[in-house]
């Protein structure tokens, strides 16, 4: 699939849809989303007209969509724990801390996403992505011939994974870094209700911490995608302030984690990755009845 000149400058195509569900990533934090997904699947749960997904959310998303009810959570409780996806000894000899290709190859092997059924509904499925060199969001309206490529692409957090994919011949990287909770840009695409589901709790607010130097420092070759990382933090915490106090006319489902969510980005821990993938699980039922009443 070619991007119009309007998604590739990080533009926007109007849907004219009325719902939307946008999932955000975080890594191995995303077992939340697939979670409460698994538990929207179990309860029969579809009333979106589109959907939205960056980095581990679009890839959570996109098992939601297909109905593999458990697909990714063999992901996160298996595949994610092996030393042939994160290693430590790998990265520190210049490799991959994160492999996606490892990862990618494997899951396409042995438990692929159901293509066919995603893309039966007719319902838009857009995955988010950085224009490496421009440093701007891409909202890729993905296809079946290019949505597994996409959401690597919206996974390559830089130097985690140490390539950038090839979008239309364009270098593209973690979603994350342009637009986390793109809420904006459901609403953008006329949406007029929309959940969001976030993988951090909801008092959280996103701060510069060390993670952001060290991009910053290592990205010197990409000026503009190093001027994203600079600005993410008061990108996402507008879109915080967005979710709280939408336009006129808008409504907005928020569900996050407890408090007592313990997952971080690279949890290798698999009881605290079963207990965050439980917690969505359990507030499933109370997001679908928040839709249905709000």
């Amino acid at each position: 699939m070619k991007m119009t000149a309007e998604e590739s400058s990080g533009g926007c195509i109007p849907l004219r849809k009325g719902s939307a569900l946008v999932v955000e990533g975080g890594a191995l934090r995303g077992v939340f989303s697939t979670g409460l997904l698994d538990g929207f699947l179990e309860a029969g749960f579809n009333p979106f007209d589109f959907y939205i997904g960056v980095s581990s959310g679009a890839s959570n998303l996109a098992a939601y969509l297909a109905e593999m009810r458990e697909r990714n959570k063999k992901i996160y409780m298996d595949y994610s724990l092996r030393p042939e996806f994160i290693s430590l000894a790998r990265f520190l000899r210049g490799g991959h801390l994160m492999d996606l290709d490892w990862l990618w190859e494997t899951t396409i092997r042995e438990i692929r996403l159901d293509l066919p059924v995603i893309y039966s509904k007719g319902k838009p499925f857009i995955v988010v992505l950085t224009d490496v060199q421009r440093g701007k969001a891409l909202y890729r309206v993905t296809g079946a011939q290019d949505l597994e490529h996409s959401l690597k692409a919206s996974s390559a957090m830089p130097l985690l994974y140490r390539r950038f994919p090839e979008i239309d011949g364009r270098p593209a990287a973690d979603g994350g870094l342009t637009d986390a909770l793109p809420v904006g840009e459901a609403i953008r695409r006329g949406a007029r209700r929309v959940m969001v589901v976030r993988s951090r709790p909801r008092d959280y607010l996103k701060r510069p911490g060390p993670s952001d130097l060290f991009l910053r420092r290592n990205l010197r070759r990409y000026p503009l995608l190093r001027e994203a990382v600079v600005t993410r933090v008061q990108r996402y915490n507008e879109s915080v302030a967005l979710i709280r106090k939408p336009p006129e006319g808008v409504s907005i489902v928020e569900i996050c984690p407890p408090d007592s969510f313990r997952v971080s980005r690279l949890s290798r821990n698999g009881l605290i990755l079963q207990e965050g993938y439980g917690q969505g699980r359990t507030l499933a039922a109370a997001a679908v009845a928040r839709w249905e009443t709000a």
